[in-house]
């Protein structure tokens, strides 16, 4: 079974408590923190704006993937770095250039990554996969946590994974959406690098069991 990273997302957590939150992920073993940007308008809900990025930022040493699932991500680039994003991730369905954003993204001096919606054919992507560092394929409709995994999308994984294997290209697959102890080994499988997990591993008394589970049934 190849090697996977665990990306937990900050949609799920505590919101009353996001540095404790963020001290026991630390500590926990996740690979990363994934923290979603919602307007309202790319997707039918709102989320965190700058100011609770920077302060995740202030009180966690782990890498910051930042998932904006906003209508202009192009526009917000440099405010997204300036709060302290390592990665920056956006759709491909939106109405920024993905040229012009992933250009911006590399000059501002981190990872960047490009996002399709359970809609959006792999294919689709393609042009964009060798500017990357990350694909992040939605597993559920974007916009809520706590959605069940979509298990036709593995077909996407498993494409992209063809792709980019071919061509050994650096690139890692992500998957977001309804990732637990039961999907996470089918994800792994079909080509995903990392998984975004909310509701599983903050559902868990302890974090860190969630992700002990994650690694014991992807290794079975």
């Amino acid at each position: 079974m190849r090697k996977f990273y665990t990306c937990a997302s900050v949609l799920s957590a505590d919101m009353r408590n996001l540095e404790r939150v963020s001290k026991e992920l630390e500590t926990s073993g996740v690979d990363m923190l994934h923290f979603d940007v919602m307007d309202g308008v790319f997707v039918p809900n709102l989320s965190f704006g700058f100011p609770v990025l920077e302060a995740v930022d202030k009180s966690t040493d782990l890498f910051l993937d930042v998932h904006l699932m906003i209508t202009d991500p192009l526009k917000y680039i440099s405010r997204t770095i300036k709060a302290g994003a390592d990665l920056i991730t956006f759709h491909l369905e939106s109405s920024s250039d993905p040229y012009e954003t992933i250009e911006a993204i590399r000059k501002g001096g981190v990872k960047a990554g490009i996002v399709i919606k359970p809609c959006t054919p792999y294919e689709a992507v393609l042009p964009f996969v060798e500017l990357v560092d990350v694909v992040l394929v939605m597993t559920v409709e974007p916009g809520f946590g706590g959605q069940s995994f979509m298990e036709d999308m593995l077909e996407k994984v498993k494409g992209l994974r063809k792709y980019i294997d071919e061509r050994e290209l650096p690139v890692k697959i992500q998957v977001d959406g309804g990732i637990n102890d039961k999907t996470a080994a089918a994800a792994v499988s079909a080509g995903a690098d990392m998984l975004v997990v909310g509701s599983f591993l903050f559902n868990q008394k302890e974090i860190s069991n969630g992700v002990t589970a994650l690694r014991n049934a992807v290794s079975e």
